[in-house]
This record gives C-alpha cells, sequence and structure tokens, in this order.
C-alpha cells in the first residue's frame, strides 16, 4: 500500500506592529495541505513560551491523511519569526495580550477569522483558552493539549514529580538553583533526566524536539521573561497566571489532551474538564508532555475524529 502524497507547502511572514518597537517584526508562518479556504484550517499554537514549532511538525499528518489545512507559525521572539533579544526581561513588554493580539494579526492576514480551529499544546493551549476565552465568532473548535488553567497547580505537580527523581539528580537540581546556576552543563544534564520521564519518552529524542530546545538555548528572550529559568522556578510574568475562574466562558467544542506521565497531571488539566461546557478529555496510557511524538498514530487519530 503506497502512503498519502506529501501535502502541498506554502510559507510566509505577516508584518505585526508592536507599539514602541519601530523595527519592523514579522511573524513566520507555513501551511501545509490545501488552501485555507477550501475547509477549516488547524492553527498550531506551539509552546514555551518561545519553543518554536518544529517539535509539533508530526500534525502533517492530519494534511496528509485528512486533507485538513494545517497552519504553524513560530510566536514572536522565536523561531523564524523576528527575535527581540533587546527586551530580554522586559516582562511588561512579553505578555499574553501581546501574543493574542499576534494570532489575531496573523487569522486576519490569512483571511480565516470567520472560520478556524486550533490546537495549542502546553503554553499554547493557555494561549488557545485566552483566545477562545475571548468568544471570537469564527474559532469552531479548540484543542488545549498539555496545558494548565493556572500556574499554580502547574508547578505543585512538576515539584511533586521532581520529588521522584534519583537523589543524586536532586542534589544537583538543588545545588545549581542555590547558585544560580540553572543554564550550566551539570543542570541540563540533570534537568533531561526529567524531561526523558515528563515531556518526551521516546528514546532518542526526536529530531524535530532537539531543534525546538536547540533553538531555545540559542535564544532564550521569552522563556527566560515570561516563564524564568527552569520548569520548576517561574519567576517570570506567568508566574501567576490563572484563568480558573474564566474558563466556563469557552463555548466551542474543546478537546482536553493529555499524558500518564505528562508535567500536565490530571489534576492540572481538569480545571478545564470541570468549566468548559462542551468538552471532552482524552489521556494517552504511554505518553508524557508531548503525545504527538510519543504516540503518533493514536494521537492523529483522536484529534481527525474531534475536529469530524
Amino acid at each position: 500500500m503506497t502512503s498519502p502524497p506529501s501535502p502541498p507547502v506554502t510559507e510566509g511572514a505577516v508584518l505585526f506592529r508592536i507599539p514602541n518597537v519601530d523595527a519592523d517584526t514579522k511573524t513566520w508562518y507555513q501551511i501545509q495541505g490545501p488552501h485555507p479556504s477550501s475547509t477549516t484550517p488547524l492553527v498550531v499554537l506551539h509552546g514555551g513560551p518561545g519553543i518554536p514549532h518544529n517539535y509539533l511538525l508530526p500534525l502533517t499528518d492530519l494534511a496528509r491523511t485528512h486533507s485538513i489545512p494545517i497552519i504553524f507559525y513560530d510566536q514572536i521572539g522565536c523561531g523564524k519569526s523576528t527575535h527581540l533579544p533587546s527586551r530580554k526581561h522586559d516582562a511588561g513588554f512579553w505578555t499574553v495580550e501581546l501574543f493574542l493580539s499576534e494570532l489575531d494579526n496573523l487569522l486576519t492576514h490569512l483571511n480565516i477569522q470567520e472560520n478556524y480551529n486550533i490546537i495549542g499544546q502546553s503554553w499554547g493551549g493557555m494561549l488557545g483558552a485566552c483566545h477562545a476565552i475571548r468568544q471570537p465568532s469564527g474559532l469552531k473548535k479548540l484543542i488545549i493539549a498539555n496545558s494548565p488553567a493556572d500556574m499554580g497547580s502547574w508547578l505543585e505537580a512538576a515539584n511533586r514529580l521532581r520529588s521522584q527523581l534519583p537523589d543524586d539528580v536532586q542534589e544537583v537540581l538543588n545545588r545549581c538553583e542555590r547558585k544560580g546556576k540553572e543554564g550550566s552543563e551539570e543542570y541540563e544534564k540533570a534537568m533531561m533526566v526529567f524531561y526523558e520521564r515528563h515531556v518526551c519518552r521516546v528514546k532518542p529524542m526526536p529530531a524535530d524536539l532537539e531543534e525546538s530546545f536547540r533553538q531555545l538555548k540559542e535564544d532564550d528572550t521569552v522563556y527566560l521573561t515570561m516563564n524564568g529559568p527552569s520548569e520548576f522556578n517561574v519567576t517570570g510574568s506567568l508566574k501567576t497566571w490563572d484563568i480558573r475562574q474564566e474558563v466556563h466562558t469557552i463555548k466551542v467544542p474543546t478537546l482536553l489532551l493529555n499524558g500518564r506521565y505528562d508535567e500536565a497531571q490530571d489534576e492540572v488539566v481538569e480545571p478545564y474538564f470541570r468549566a468548559v461546557e462542551k468538552v471532552k478529555w482524552y489521556r494517552f496510557a504511554e505518553s508524557s508532555h508531548t503525545p504527538q511524538l510519543e504516540e503518533r498514530e493514536e494521537f492523529m487519530k483522536v484529534v481527525a475524529a474531534f475536529l469530524g
């Protein structure tokens, strides 16, 4: 049996004007599959913040097998979009509102603002939820993958999982954090033990995820400013982020996804399930934070069935 042909690919960049930024800033995007006007496209919001789209490229399977237009883009500050390293540590600049405006700008540029679906992964799911709370008329369906509804429960779950790491790994993490050496090779090696358990359990690490992490290491402006130095030490502008009292206003059909070994443990995802009116929840039995890589075939089946 022959596999479906590779979908057509279109790339571009849209000007995104930001107040008090003199330089032209652009959002890079890529469309895989048929033209978005032919059927409802799926817009992909990557995580981080500041971890570019590469690790989500398996979603191209949906373009190949179901002729769904898949729209990837790199949020401003990372990947192939404009980088602004001079704004590192500027919490007043890197806000959820900035990225909501960028998303609206992209939807308008592509002329799909009245008909689109969204899948957001990790931080992308947080962003997608914030977008859906505004009840935009064109959003038809929402997928929130591996995402919290508040940072407090995320940190509680992450630190509980951390406490289950080998003692020598915990010792390295604790010592490096006390000394402010989260950027050291020793710390990164210890973090990799956590990643292999709770971010991606595929060994060796898939090339697309490796590439996203490589680019994050090259420019961590957005991640450091909004999140902080590590998964366990959130000191950035998202530290107090909490939309639990607002998620009931999400009115579109919503699919929640997480993995058994996920950083986004069940209690992290549950507020969405309790509050969103039209909601389904699927947990991947053999996955952690990246089921699109860990259980790729099952992931595509679940997403395709939801999108209909």
